[in-house]
């Protein structure tokens, strides 16, 4: 099993000690986001996870917490977003020159194959040009270089959910000729600075110019990290275009205060702030906690080690 942290928050920047305190419960309580009382009880016992694979922009609070991970033998790794953006779009970030050190003090601990760059979503504005982002990856990539082996990139999507915060960016079309421009300078640069290129769920074919679909849940990268092959599917609840395999996400939408405004699991500000007071650090439950009403299903977990005796006896 592999458990995401999560493509719905960051739990690393804000969650990250009811997270341990799940780990050292041995579960974790998880509502499905598109009915409320229906709950899965998942286990988090390190015979059956694989690995965790944490989403953030700001691990700093949760790297504390790595060398308990480690006495307990969970293996994991970091897709770590760092945008160029102003702080009028990612409102609540830190500054970017912390964040890049963040960024390397993260990889020198737990070695730069487990620290994946995100740069993504990559849009157009009035105010944000084609020059502005060749500018800033290069930036990005000079003080990263050595530091990461790869960089996942995405064009935005324009999801309904978010239009409302997008509407006062101005977000700009952007045609196949547009990405294949960025990419193009993108790759070039990454090859510069030691950085392959992957695209998180894009359908457009950048083979040409040596950029790869990605997988940010990607089975040939966990097998790397705990030393044996996986038996294990396609994510078949992510887009067509998604490569990931298959995992479980243990967050929560709306939750996030990043407050990053193209953000997609985030509705308004309200419904975020709303959420966040009722957040126990103390709860099976990321946001709240358990309901009469609740329908509660212990989930099946396995390994998806091809030769689970072998991983047992290694743990």
């Amino acid at each position: 099993m592999i458990i995401s942290a999560s493509r719905r928050t960051d739990i690393p920047a804000f969650y990250s000690e009811w997270f341990m305190n799940r780990i050292k419960a041995g579960y974790i309580m998880s509502r499905n986001p598109m009915n409320f009382y229906q709950v899965s009880k998942i286990s988090l016992d390190p015979k059956v996870v694989d690995c965790i694979v944490f989403w953030t922009k700001n691990p700093a609070k949760m790297m504390q917490h790595l060398s308990y991970l480690d006495e307990m033998n969970y293996k994991y790794y970091f897709q770590f977003t760092l945008n160029p953006y102003p702080r009028y779009i990612e409102k609540e970030l830190p500054d970017h020159l912390a964040l890049i050190n963040i960024f390397k003090d993260l990889s020198k601990k737990i070695g730069k194959e487990k620290v994946v760059w995100r740069y993504d979503p990559i849009f157009l504005t009035d105010r944000i040009s084609i020059n502005y982002h060749l500018k800033a990856f290069e930036k990005l990539a000079h003080h990263l270089s050595g530091y990461t082996e790869r960089c996942v990139i995405s064009f935005i999507d324009m999801y309904k959910k978010c239009e409302r915060n997008l509407k006062s960016l101005n977000v700009l079309d952007m045609d196949e000729s547009q990405m294949r421009e960025i990419a193009g300078h993108f790759a070039r640069i990454g090859k510069k600075y030691g950085i392959q290129l992957e695209t998180c769920a894009e359908a457009i074919d950048l083979d040409e110019l040596g950029i790869k679909h990605g997988k940010c849940i990607d089975d040939k990268l966990i097998s790397k990290i705990i030393g044996f092959p996986l038996d294990i599917k396609k994510d078949k609840n992510q887009r067509p275009e998604c490569g990931c395999v298959s995992s479980i996400d243990v967050g929560a939408y709306n939750s996030c205060a990043h407050h990053c405004l193209y953000c997609y699991a985030n509705y308004n500000y309200e419904t975020v702030e709303k959420n966040r007071k009722e957040h126990d650090v103390n709860s099976p439950f990321l946001i709240g906690n358990s309901s009469e009403k609740d329908k509660v299903t212990e989930r099946k977990m396995n390994s998806y080690v091809a030769d689970v005796d072998d991983w047992i006896k290694r743990i």
